[in-house]
């Protein structure tokens, strides 16, 4: 009987090599890819369940069969998702319940299968972050039931959980680490020019669907005016915000990156990257910045300067010409003046009305309660909070927040202590856009949805990244 079965998982490995399962996930994303697209054209309103629906589906084949496949596909489905959703709108009319963006947060949802089969060894992997954030949102989600509408309670605790699960999935693979870093690098090379150069094509044309969305959500008093040059660029995203950690991240790994796309993925990126005038995610560029150059040997700091001036040399003519000089130049200069600016007044004022209300919240108000339901629509609506630490402590309590905070801490100490970056300049970028985002979270909640998927996820793969270093026998 052992012989059978070895002679019969010999030939299963024999008949599925992994070329033949690379070709495998392939078919599928093409045929997810064709199958969207038929759909738009032929029956849009159908894509509102069919798009989850298939995304999901090819999502369970790639995690199953093709592992490296799947971290991409995932990314891009978080990426465009938005873009399509407003698509479909835009043909056939809003849909109040944006009930595709959902396919996001099923792709993602897969990876608890990961975290629940690793649990067991999670302590002695050096998986304690994630076993206590997880419980820290496990509160939330209780108490979210407890005092809060479902709807809104289960929609916040996709946005908490998914960040920790996904990133676990990158951390559990760590054996693979050098294909995983080489699949990222290359995923975000081609997000920064294919989302720079929508982004930049949105801020000069302001298509007709992104001014429809800009409308019917009544963001243009944040996301800009929709019309030509009055756009704040969210590109495929959702808003601004989660765009500038996007690209925050992409542009940041472009310095570990080589290749024919690096200069006008720059260019193109760099130059959105300005024009969604978010000014925390500039911030986290250059605090990111600061971090690699501080961990790389003086022969990569050369490297990094010298595609940096290049960089520059491709970026600033385009940053003169106007009106692109006036709205880059006018947000530049809010930094110099930050008493007078509206934003930092709010944020301030939302500081002082809030923290000793935050901190005094020894049970939290769990799940749900930066979600309303509109009464007169029936619909869930965010409650806007501008400030990860306060949203962590109205959510989850003192309760909930200490395992939270402190799986989170006890990454950023890990991280910090990490020497692998001198040699390994993705390594090293991991570990200064985790961090660099985990500084932010004082004025965005960055801990959510994909902004959550970027830091944990890069933290994460940070950690991946020592791992395989710590066991030279895996090499």
């Amino acid at each position: 009987m052992i012989s059978k079965s070895i002679l019969f998982n010999t030939v299963l490995k024999e008949q599925f090599s992994p070329e033949d399962r690379a070709a495998q996930g392939w078919i599928i994303i093409l045929g997810f890819i064709f199958l969207t697209t038929a759909c738009y054209f032929t029956s849009t309103a159908s894509l509102r369940l069919v798009f989850p629906a298939t995304a999901l589906i090819a999502a369970v084949f790639l995690y199953l069969r093709h592992p490296i496949l799947y971290i991409g596909f995932t990314w891009w489905i978080c990426f465009l998702t938005p873009l399509i959703t407003r698509l479909v709108d835009y043909r056939v009319g809003w849909d109040p319940t944006r009930q595709m963006l959902i396919a996001p947060y099923l792709v993602v949802f897969i990876t608890i299968i990961t975290f629940f089969k690793h649990l067991p060894s999670a302590l002695r992997q050096g998986g304690l972050p994630f076993i206590l954030a997880f419980i820290g949102v496990s509160y939330g989600l209780l108490v979210g039931l407890v005092y809060n509408q479902p709807l809104p309670v289960i929609r916040s605790f996709l946005d908490w959980l998914s960040p920790i699960i996904f990133a676990f999935h990158l951390f559990s693979n760590w054996r693979d680490y050098p294909s995983y870093r080489q699949h990222l690098q290359r995923i975000f090379v081609w997000c920064v020019f294919i989302l720079g150069a929508y982004g930049v094509y949105q801020f000069v044309v302001a298509p007709e669907w992104d001014k429809y969305w800009l409308l019917q959500s009544k963001m243009f008093t944040s996301a800009g005016q929709p019309i030509p040059f009055g756009m704040r660029v969210w590109s495929t995203l959702h808003s601004p915000g989660p765009f500038g950690t996007v690209m925050q991240a992409g542009l940041l790994l472009l310095f570990t990156s080589s290749g024919p796309l690096i200069f006008p993925a720059s260019a193109v990126g760099y130059l959105s990257f300005l024009l969604c005038q978010v000014r925390t995610s500039w911030a986290g560029w250059l605090l990111g910045i600061i971090m690699i150059f501080g961990a790389v040997k003086p022969q990569i700091q050369m490297r990094l300067i010298t595609i940096i001036l290049v960089m520059t040399i491709c970026v600033v003519p385009l940053v003169t010409i106007e009106p692109l000089s006036k709205v880059i130049t006018s947000r530049l200069e809010t930094f110099s003046n930050l008493e007078k600016d509206g934003s930092f007044k709010d944020r301030s004022a939302a500081y002082d009305r809030n923290l000793s209300l935050a901190l005094s919240n020894i049970v939290g108000n769990g799940f749900g309660n930066t979600w309303k339901v509109n009464e007169k629509t029936g619909q869930i609506e965010v409650v806007v909070i501008d400030s990860g630490i306060l949203d962590m402590f109205f959510t989850l309590g003192w309760i909930g927040a200490i395992p939270y905070i402190g799986g989170l801490l006890l990454m950023l100490i890990s991280v910090s202590k990490y020497t692998e970056g001198r040699f390994d300049s993705f390594l090293s970028a991991a570990s200064a856009i985790g961090m660099s985002s985990c500084a932010q979270l004082i004025i965005y909640s960055g801990m959510l949805s994909i902004a959550g998927m970027i830091m944990w996820g890069f933290l994460a793969m940070a950690m991946a990244g020592h791992k395989y270093y710590q066991r030279p026998e895996i090499r």
